[in-house]
């Protein structure tokens, strides 16, 4: 079985597939500012209490990310607080950008988010069997009074 995440009151495992893209698409990741994005993600997220990275992918129009969010944080919570804290770094660093995207706006204004849950099957399946055993323990039960 799945190892689960803990936190003081609940059992979790909440993954999500993000995508998010610079506006208009335009092909801004390459050479060094791939790499430099893939370090800042990294790092930003570890700022964040458990948020973990999975997977990233950035491709010249797009960043894909498979993260580990635990509920005590929201999904748009994070992805404000990533945009925009890698928007900073990125016109910082990279002064050319500013000029392609006047009024410091980097990002589209929306992201994709999918969670990625276990397995549908199995769960229906899970539930199935709770409901034979709460049947099973409920007739034992009644043949103690």
């Amino acid at each position: 079985m799945k190892q689960f995440k803990r936190l003081s009151h609940s059992l979790y495992e909440c993954k999500y597939h993000i995508v998010f893209c610079p506006k208009y698409r335009h092909r801004i990741f390459k050479d060094d500012i791939v790499e430099y994005t893939r370090q800042q993600i990294y790092q930003l997220c570890k700022q964040k209490e458990l948020v973990e990275v999975l997977e990233l992918n950035i491709k010249p129009d797009h960043i894909h990310l498979v993260m580990d969010i635990p509920p005590k944080y929201s999904v748009s919570e994070i992805m404000g607080f990533l945009k925009g804290k890698l928007a900073l770094r990125l016109f910082q660093k990279y002064e050319h950008l500013g000029r392609k995207y006047w009024g410091r706006h980097l990002w589209s204004r929306g992201y994709f988010v999918s969670t990625i849950g276990l397995d549908e099957d199995k769960i229906r399946k899970y539930v199935k069997w709770q409901e034979q055993n709460d049947k099973e323990s409920e007739s034992h039960q009644g043949e103690l009074f």
